[in-house]
C-alpha cells in the first residue's frame, strides 16, 4: 500500500528540528531520579545496565527507523500498524500511545511545579498551581497552533538548553572528581541477580524512550526518508552516553547515599549550593522541554485517526491561516491541563511502560511485515532487518517479564476503549451520515 502525502500541513520540520524533538522527547524528568534507583539496585556496575539497555533499545530503533521512514503522514506507530496489520490493530496502538502521552505531559507538567516550588513556594498552593499550569500549557499549545515551524523551534531551543546543565554537570564532575572512587556504601556488583539486572534494564529502557512519539507529526516532515534514521540514531547515542557519564558522576560523587534528587545532591558535592541551584534548574527545562516536545507530537495521532475516519472528524480539522491541527492542539491541552489538575503521576508508570512494550514489539514486526507487502518502498533499509526485528521483540519480551497483574488490568481497560472507538469507526465506515 502506498504511502499518501499529507498535503494539507506544512512541511517545515527539517533534520536538525526532527533531532530536537527525539532529544526532549527522551531526556525528561527521569534521569533526574535514576541514577539513584540504579545504585541501590546494580551498586557500581549500574552504568554497565546503561549499555545493555542501549542496546536493546537500539535494534527497536532501527525497527522505528526502517518502518518510520516509508510514511510522509502523521500518526507514528498508529500509522504503521494500521497499514501492517489493518485498521483495529492501528486503533489499539493509538489509543495506547495517546493515553500514555496524556498522562505522562500531565505527570511532567506536575513535576515542574514540584521543582518551580523549590524556588518559589508559593507555587504549590491550590490556586497559585491552577494558574501556573494554565500558563504553562497554555503558552505551549497558542505557541503550538501558531505553527508547527514555531513548535519545533521552541522544541529546539529546549533540548539544547537542557543538554547545557547536564554537560556542565558531566564535565565539571569528571574533572573535579577525577581519581575519586565510588563511595564505600556501594553495593558489591555479586549482591545483584537476574533480578535486579532486568529491573534495572526495564527503568532505563524507559528512560531512554520517547522516541516513537517524535515520529507522529510526520505529515510536516521535509524528508523522512533521509531524516528519521539521523534523528534518531544520533539522538540515542548522545542521550546514552550522557546517561552512562552521568551515573558515573553520581556514583564518585555519593556512593549509595543519594536521594530523591541525585544530581543535585552530586552538583552540591564539587559546585555547591550554586551548582544544586543549576540542577534545580536544568530539570525545570528538561521537564518543560519534554512536554513542549509533546505538545507538537501529541495532537498529531488524533488528527491522523480522524484523517482516516477513525476518530469523530472535528479532530482532523486544519486551521485555514496557520495550517497546524488547531482542534487536536486545544483537546490534548485541555484533557493535559485537567489530568494535571487533579494529579495523577504515578498513574502514568504503569500505562506508559506496557504499552509502549507493546507498541516497540508492533513495529519490530512491522519491519518484516511491510517488507512483504511494500517491497518496493522508497525507505531506508535497517541491514539484517529480520534478525534486528526479532532482536527488538525477544528484547521487548525479556521485559515484559516484570509486568504484574496490574499493568495487564490496566491494558485491558485501554484495549477496552479502544475496541468501543474501532467499533464507532466501523459503523461510521458502513453508515456514513449525511452530507459525507
Amino acid at each position: 500500500m502506498p504511502a499518501i502525502i499529507d498535503r494539507k500541513l506544512l512541511h517545515t520540520i527539517g533534520r536538525w528540528s526532527l533531532t530536537g524533538l527525539v532529544v526532549n522527547m527522551v531526556i525528561g524528568s527521569g534521569i533526574f531520579g535514576l541514577p539513584a534507583i540504579l545504585t541501590r539496585l546494580l551498586g557500581d556496575n549500574s552504568p554497565w545496565a546503561y549499555v545493555a539497555a542501549a542496546l536493546g533499545i537500539a535494534a527497536i530503533a532501527g525497527c522505528l527507523a526502517e518502518v518510520g521512514s516509508q510514511f510522509n503522514e502523521a500518526g507514528g506507530p498508529y500509522l504503521y500498524a494500521r497499514v501492517a496489520y489493518g485498521q483495529f490493530a492501528g486503533i489499539q496502538i493509538a489509543w495506547l500511545t495517546w493515553l500514555v502521552r496524556l498522562t505522562s505531559g500531565a505527570a511532567n507538567a506536575n513535576i515542574f511545579i514540584e521543582y518551580l516550588g523549590g524556588f518559589f513556594p508559593g507555587a504549590q498552593g491550590r490556586l497559585a498551581r491552577g494558574a501556573v499550569l494554565f500558563v504553562l500549557i497554555g503558552v505551549l499549545a497558542a505557541i503550538n497552533i501558531l505553527g508547527a515551524r514555531a513548535g519545533a523551534n521552541v522544541s529546539s531551543f529546549f533540548a539544547a538548553a537542557k543538554l547545557l546543565p547536564l554537560l556542565i554537570f558531566i564535565v565539571a564532575g569528571l574533572m573535579l572528581l577525577h581519581g575519586a572512587g565510588t563511595h564505600a556504601a556501594v553495593a558489591p556488583a555479586a549482591a545483584a541477580g537476574p533480578k535486579q539486572w532486568l529491573t534495572a534494564i526495564l527503568l532505563i529502557s524507559f528512560a531512554m524512550s520517547g522516541f516513537e512519539a517524535a515520529l507522529i507529526p510526520m505529515g510536516e516532515a521535509r524528508d523522512a526518508r533521509r531524516d528519521i534514521p539521523f534523528a534518531l540514531f544520533f539522538s540515542l547515542a548522545v542521550c546514552a552516553v550522557l546517561y552512562i557519564l552521568i551515573q558515573v558522576v553520581v556514583l564518585r560523587a555519593l556512593g549509595a547515599s543519594a536521594g530523591d534528587r541525585p544530581l543535585a545532591e552530586a552538583a552540591r558535592v564539587f559546585l555547591g549550593n550554586g551548582g544544586a541551584a543549576l540542577m534545580q534548574i536544568g530539570a525545570l527545562l528538561s521537564v518543560y522541554g519534554n512536554l513542549s516536545s509533546q505538545m507538537l507530537n501529541v495532537p498529531r495521532i488524533t488528527f491522523a485517526l480522524a484523517e482516516r475516519g477513525d476518530f469523530p472528524s472535528a479532530f482532523g480539522a486544519v486551521s485555514r491561516r496557520f495550517r497546524t491541527p488547531h482542534v487536536s492542539i486545544a483537546a490534548f491541552a485541555a484533557i493535559v491541563f485537567l489530568l494535571a489538575l487533579v494529579g495523577t503521576f504515578q498513574g502514568n508508570a504503569v500505562l506508559s511502560v506496557v504499552a509502549r512494550l507493546i507498541t516497540f514489539g508492533v513495529v519490530c514486526a512491522a519491519v518484516i511485515t511491510l517488507r512483504r507487502k511494500q517491497p518496493g518502498a522508497n525507505a531506508f533499509r535497517l541491514p539484517a532487518g529480520p534478525v534486528v526485528s526479532v532482536m527488538g521483540l525477544l528484547f521487548a519480551l525479556a521485559l515484559v517479564t516484570q509486568m504484574g497483574m496490574k499493568d495487564v488490568f490496566a491494558i485491558a481497560g485501554v484495549m477496552a476503549l479502544a475496541l468501543v472507538n474501532w467499533a464507532w469507526a466501523r459503523r461510521r465506515k458502513f453508515q456514513p451520515t449525511a452530507g459525507e
